[in-house]
């Protein structure tokens, strides 16, 4: 196999991304190894590189979102084969996005239909997970299963955050007017709410989620994706880390969700590959510069690199 090649950071705050040698990976049972095409940029990625935290081992690979080819299958893998085109969102190092190539976990894992381009599929990995595990694990919002025959239940789920991609959204109210507080609440008090989801996780989303909370009369299940700042709240929201986000304890839903619906909705239509990808230029060594036009803003976009 071709040697493999990695953006690495080499230390706590360091810049740029060094661009390298990268172990030799074979995967294990239940595991593909994927030759990436396209990554894709998360605002974790440059927030982690900024700040320091979260990680314990240096040198380390960011990135959290794949689209390639697979190269090789492991033991007991039988949803894949070697030159199926893939999407996979992934963990530790040898997981990780910003290579050449890297190991996935099957179930972690979905076929891209030949409808999308890998630009296209990259920019939906982290997002699937973290979504799914914010709203269907049990110890978060518990709600149902996603169907692709699914019948409405008259409930109502807030997502605070979701511009970008709001795709299916029965109603949307504008945060940044100064009328949203009393919209919110005005519409939340004669509907039956599951739940309220932050997909922004930071002082201002979870402040203004705060307000909405206490100005209704009963309690609320909420989820935030990890802040990496904690505000005095007076409400407590179960937090979701947005990074190596995986599916254990609950393998059933990971299953469900990469190995049933995403593959199938995709190749129906049903889910949509958004936001649309903003493509730089080829290469590892442009990674950092994607990391710095997120960190830069954004908007209805969603960064992604060719390898």
């Amino acid at each position: 196999m071709t040697q493999n090649r990695a953006a690495w950071i080499m230390a706590p705050m360091s810049k740029p991304l060094f661009i390298g040698n990268a172990p030799v990976y074979r995967p294990g049972p239940g595991e593909i190894l994927i030759k990436a095409h396209s990554v894709a940029v998360n605002p974790v990625d440059w927030k982690i590189q900024d700040s320091g935290r979260y990680l314990r081992t240096y040198p380390f690979i960011l990135g959290r979102d794949a689209a390639g080819t697979v190269k090789e299958v492991g033991e007991g893998v039988t949803r894949f084969h070697k030159g199926q085109r893939v999407i996979a969102s992934s963990g530790d190092p040898a997981n990780a996005a910003y290579q050449t190539y890297s190991v996935a976990l099957e179930r972690l894992a979905a076929a891209l239909p030949s409808h999308l381009s890998f630009e296209e599929g990259a920019v939906m990995p982290l997002a699937i997970s973290t979504a799914a595990a914010s709203l269907y694990l049990p110890e978060y919002l518990g709600l149902s299963l996603p169907s692709r025959e699914p019948n409405p239940t008259d409930k109502t789920l807030l997502i605070w955050g979701g511009s970008s991609s709001s795709l299916g959204a029965v109603e949307v109210f504008d945060y940044k007017s100064p009328q949203v507080i009393q919209d919110l609440v005005a519409r939340l008090q004669s509907s039956e709410v599951v739940g309220i989801y932050d997909a922004i996780g930071e002082t201002s989303s979870l402040t203004s989620l705060s307000m909405i909370v206490n100005h209704l009369a009963h309690p609320i299940k909420s989820v935030t994706v990890h802040p990496f700042e904690n505000p005095t709240l007076h409400f407590a929201p179960s937090y979701v880390s947005s990074y190596g986000i995986a599916f254990p304890p609950n393998e059933t839903i990971g299953e469900v969700i990469w190995g049933d619906f995403v593959p199938r909705a995709l190749e129906s239509g049903q889910l949509k590959a958004k936001p649309e990808p903003l493509i730089l230029a080829r290469g590892l060594e442009n990674i950092q510069n994607g990391l710095d036009r997120q960190k830069a803003g954004v908007s209805a976009q969603k960064i992604v690199i060719t390898i």
